[in-house]
């Protein structure tokens, strides 16, 4: 089970692009000129920073300061621990039976378990990078009804709503362009845009918990534990880039040490920025922390400057699902039709989901558990089955089983919490 070798074409006959096929990599290698230590560490955090920063404070609120401080530095190490199964599930397959075409977690889920595996990874990227547009659209929408109407209806729609089918044409747009080379500059610009506005927002945070110092909650109990640990789950997916990364790293040999630095920072930046915006707030912290700094200049410099990130990183996260969705259903040609389908469809959800930081937790306890705990270790245990000891057996067999638990439990928490909102 796994990649076929190819015959190599003949010295007179032009080669004949291949049909996609199941085996067909969805990543190929360009020539493109291999990364160094530091570009790696920057890609690691581009890849990894999004949108679920901005949920923290409020998930903080309801776990307690310490309580989610320990749940996210553990997320964060079992995130890194499952990331470096991938790298070493690939590398022993390539070493030991040849594999030279694994360029991406669907071509590992292909080389370990066939078709079924393959079909299982893109399902599961297609579901979390469309949850991961979803949660933009609910962050625009809701950020630029507090800085403009508030309550107030717009042409007699709630400004929710009136603001996502705002955004539909212009993404629509966007979404249409084939190639992303084009978007590079505004995707460098909407990271810097993100990382001032993170800065900004820590800041602010602590003049204002020096002069207002609220009341604070350690442990929230018990009950949030699934709820804390989905949010903290979606802030730190990224591990479908890992393996890319991973192939353009130039030492290869200290990719782990560059992964396991950018991680650190990544978590230490988390930690402050959600226990930060708790302290300031206290009780008072909204799903998005941005809307607790009413409507003063800098604060609505920062906010529309977070969705004007958004906006643009939005046709990059759907970039993912157009591959997997092309490749089954238009064998691997650009399609505008399915592209504004997909569009069409995050966008209905987007409206359908009231709150920011419940919608995180649902995404990450549901799809990104499976994807980002349950698969990697899976995988390595399968490959490595003949060489691992009890202990490394024990881990992975353990990390499966837990990964699948809080899939199933975070799933149920974060929708109870949606529908209580709803009721």
């Amino acid at each position: 089970m796994g990649f076929e070798k190819e015959a190599s074409s003949s010295s007179y006959m032009l080669p004949v692009p291949p049909v996609p096929r199941e085996d067909t990599p969805l990543l190929g290698h360009h020539g493109r000129p291999l990364s160094s230590q530091t570009k790696t560490f920057a890609n690691v955090f581009i890849a990894i920073v999004g949108a679920g920063v901005l949920g923290l404070p409020y998930t903080f609120k309801k776990t307690g300061w310490v309580f989610g401080l320990l749940m996210l530095f553990s997320v964060a190490a079992l995130t890194y621990h499952c990331m470096m199964l991938l790298v070493y599930t690939r590398r022993r397959l390539e070493a030991l039976q040849g594999f030279t075409k694994i360029a991406s977690f669907g071509d590992l889920g292909f080389a370990v378990c066939g078709p079924i595996g393959r079909i299982a990874v893109d399902s599961m990227i297609v579901l979390s990078q469309a949850g991961f547009c979803v949660s933009y659209l609910i962050f625009i929408a809701n950020t630029l009804a507090c800085i403009f109407n508030h309550s107030r209806l717009i042409l007699g729609i709630n400004p929710k709503t009136f603001y996502i089918w705002s955004c539909f044409p212009f993404q629509l747009g966007l979404n249409s362009i084939p190639t992303l080379t084009h978007l590079a500059p505004l995707s460098i610009f909407a990271d810097v845009i993100d990382l001032g506005a993170v800065g900004v927002v820590m800041v602010e945070d602590v003049i204002i918990y020096l002069k207002q110092k609220p009341a604070l909650e350690a442990f929230g109990g018990f009950t949030v534990f699934f709820y804390g640990l989905g949010v903290a789950v979606y802030a730190f997916e990224g591990i479908g880039m890992v393996l890319p990364l991973e192939s353009e790293a130039k030492n290869k040999d200290k990719f782990g040490k560059v992964l396991g630095l950018s991680m650190a920072f990544i978590s230490i930046m988390y930690g402050a920025f959600g226990a930060l915006g708790y302290f300031a707030f206290g009780e008072e912290t909204k799903d998005i922390i941005t809307t607790n700094f009413g409507k003063g200049l800098l604060s609505s410099l920062v906010q529309v400057g977070l969705c004007v990130n958004l906006f643009f990183t939005f046709p990059l996260m759907m970039n993912p699902v157009y591959e997997v969705v092309e490749r089954r259903f238009c064998e691997s040609t650009y399609c505008v039709w399915v592209r504004w389908a997909l569009v069409l469809g995050v966008s209905g959800v987007a409206l359908l989901v009231p709150n920011f930081a419940d919608f995180l937790s649902l995404v990450g306890s549901s799809v990104c558990c499976a994807l980002g705990f349950v698969l990697p270790a899976l995988f390595h245990m399968m490959v490595f089955k003949e060489d691992l000891g009890r202990r490394e057996l024990g881990k992975d067999v353990a990390i499966v089983v837990v990964g699948f638990v809080v899939a199933v439990s975070g799933t149920w928490s974060s929708l109870m919490e949606i529908f209580a909102v709803k009721a």
